[in-house]
């Protein structure tokens, strides 16, 4: 089992930078891919980036590429999502997830979840 949290969601001003990490409860030698999802109420989550544990290998989704960063520090268990140049449609509840090499866009494929941070992005 592995147990994920997140923190560094809150409100910011459309353009603005937030950056959330997400700390694992145990070392992360046997998960080949972490990331991060967001969701909207009503709408079906989706995945914003991803980061192998080994080799750092990323994938972002079209929607934030050139505008968020993800990185991890496997000493520390830890993955962080640097968000810039934010929008209003960026505002979602974010889940830290960590899983398998056959990882799918919806979520499926990842065993471990966080609770969520919120991040608010006014216009």
């Amino acid at each position: 089992q592995v147990q994920l949290v997140e923190s560094g969601g809150g409100l910011v001003q459309a353009g603005g930078s937030l950056r959330l990490s997400c700390t694992a409860s145990r070392n992360l030698f046997n998960i080949h891919t972490m990331g991060w999802y967001r969701q909207v109420p009503g709408k079906q989550r989706e995945v914003v980036a991803t980061i192998t544990t080994v080799g750092a290998s990323t994938f972002y989704a079209d929607s934030v590429k050139g505008r968020f960063t993800i990185s991890r520090d496997n000493a520390k268990n830890t993955i962080y999502l640097q968000m810039n140049s934010l929008k209003p449609d960026d505002t979602a509840v974010y889940y830290c997830a960590a899983g398998g090499r056959w990882w799918q866009p919806n979520g499926n494929g990842m065993d471990y979840w966080g609770k969520g941070t919120l991040v608010t992005v006014s216009s």
